[in-house]
């Protein structure tokens, strides 16, 4: 099984034929899980993007099948195909996801922190233990104080272990939000200003 997904092109992208990309990947929630990617488009990032074609990254996201959860080989093997269809930078590939999302980003991350510039999980949660592949991570974590759904005690946990682990975490807790802490995130022009801030350094042959 391979999953479904869409490639977002900024407009520049076809006018500038020997640029490398960044690429930002998004994971949805447990809400648009299914077989159509129309679906995927009504919250988080694809809906930001809609209307807009000066976006400075090829956006590239999955869909997941209906009652499953995120899957890390899944993902991987997802992401090779995006690779050989998006002259992306290697150095900058950043995740981020919402909800069931959020917990796919801090474990994708977590499993292959190799692959990753940054990571901006969003209302989600992980494997506390994991947190030791994440202290290198350069990481910021958006929860809603008053989420009903995902409590905004998983986000602050990961932050925890991650900072006990030698990393750092920025953190942002929104103190009137509920589950949907996504919408003001993305909406935020900072948070994009920040990925691009963020680059691996090259490995050693």
């Amino acid at each position: 099984m391979s999953y479904k997904y869409h490639i977002y092109y900024p407009k520049a992208y076809q006018a500038q034929p020997q640029k490398e990309w960044p690429l930002l990947l998004f994971l949805h929630g447990a809400g648009e899980r299914g077989d159509d990617l129309e679906t995927v488009k009504r919250q988080g990032l694809p809906k930001y993007l809609q209307g807009k074609d000066d976006f400075p990254f090829v956006v590239a996201y999955p869909q997941c099948p209906h009652q499953s959860y995120w899957q890390v080989p899944l993902l991987n093997e997802w992401l090779g195909e995006v690779l050989q269809k998006v002259r992306a930078d290697r150095n900058r590939i950043y995740l981020t996801g919402i909800s069931m999302g959020g917990y796919g980003t801090w474990n994708w991350a977590a499993a292959n922190p190799e692959l990753f510039a940054a990571i901006l999980p969003i209302c989600g949660g992980g494997e506390h233990t994991q947190a030791l592949h994440l202290a290198h991570m350069p990481i910021w974590a958006f929860h809603g104080e008053q989420d009903d759904i995902v409590p905004v005690e998983e986000t602050q946990r990961m932050a925890t272990a991650v900072k006990e682990a030698g990393g750092h975490v920025k953190l942002t807790i929104y103190p009137d939000l509920r589950h949907d802490s996504w919408t003001e995130t993305y909406n935020n022009p900072a948070i994009y200003d920040w990925f691009l801030q963020h680059r691996k350094e090259p490995q050693e042959p």
